[in-house]
């Protein structure tokens, strides 16, 4: 698959993102006004939180697509992690007014309780309906393309499932027994989860932001996949760093010195093609040494940590 055909895909996915979270704040706005419920009005804030997330992933989809350029030799995937840093921190911010206004409707006897709730509890199921079928696109796309971006909006996606089933569990409850209350705890569960999702996604951008390595799976595959390389005797300086869908790797192998500068070539260029073979959103840059090199006493750098 060319990186062409992938970057239609990704673009797919989120426009697809972008449409369905249109149409559903536009349903629940409709819901809300017709119902006054505040688990509808936290599915909304969901929904509108979706839809600005929808449009910044679709944003940072088509800018991180760029190739590099003289400005930005690394290529532009850090756009992503910008996106989702943003997105988490007006997450948060929503999540506390949902919060707040369920405890302020809880302390409050004279609340109006919800009305039209079967209206309402159609509104959700359709939502439920509506995801259920971008989920399984996105899931699709991000399966043959690997974009985290995707992957990450998908996961999303299927959290907001769980305020639209409390929604229209507290819309039945309402109905049928009066429990207005109800209402209100589910509202304040949604922020809950609403503010989790907030920080999981934070931390993962900011972590990316400050040139967090790979997880650990992935350097010992790396590792395993050095080691057991024809020709390479030895390796060390293995370092990795993540920008949005990218993952950038040096390493230094270390090579029998008496061999010539083509065939030295040749053992780094076939590591390479493994690496990204078993990696493809991998960028692999490669350093060869002859075994037994020591670092020169007029380096500057520190000692580095070995790999083997």
């Amino acid at each position: 698959m060319t990186m062409q055909t992938d970057s239609r895909l990704n673009l797919s996915a989120g426009l697809l993102s972008v449409s369905v979270a249109a149409v559903l704040v536009a349903a629940k706005l409709w819901a809300l006004a017709e119902t006054g419920s505040l688990a509808v009005a936290a599915t909304l804030a969901d929904s509108a939180m979706d839809l600005m997330m929808s449009l910044g992933g679709l944003a940072a989809i088509a800018y991180a697509a760029k190739p590099a350029d003289d400005d930005h030799n690394f290529g532009h995937t850090s756009a992503e992690d910008l996106a989702a840093l943003g997105q988490s921190l007006f997450i948060l911010v929503s999540a506390a007014v949902i919060a707040v206004a369920a405890v302020l409707r809880l302390l409050d006897d004279r609340t109006a309780m919800p009305q039209a709730e079967g209206f309402g509890m159609a509104v959700m199921v359709f939502s439920i309906v509506v995801t259920l079928g971008l989920v399984t696109w996105q899931r699709h796309v991000a399966n043959r393309t690997g974009n985290k971006v995707v992957l990450a909006d998908s996961l999303h996606y299927m959290g907001d499932l769980i305020p639209n089933i409390g929604a229209i569990v507290a819309l039945w409850a309402s109905a049928r027994f009066g429990l207005f209350q109800i209402d209100s705890v589910v509202a304040l569960g949604a922020a809950a989860f609403l503010a989790f999702g907030a920080l999981r996604i934070g931390k993962s951008a900011w972590d990316a932001l400050m040139d967090r390595q790979a997880d650990r799976a992935m350097i010992a595959g790396i590792c395993d996949i050095v080691e057991k390389c024809d020709g390479v005797r030895g390796y060390h300086d293995l370092k990795t760093r993540v920008a949005g869908s990218r993952v950038f790797v040096n390493l230094h192998i270390e090579l029998d010195g008496t061999q010539t500068l083509d065939q030295a070539h040749e053992i780094g260029a076939a590591l390479r093609r493994s690496i990204v073979a078993a990696y493809p959103h991998a960028d692999v840059l490669i350093h060869k040494d002859p075994v037994g090199v020591q670092r020169h006493p007029s380096d500057p750098r520190p000692p580095a940590s070995s790999e083997q």
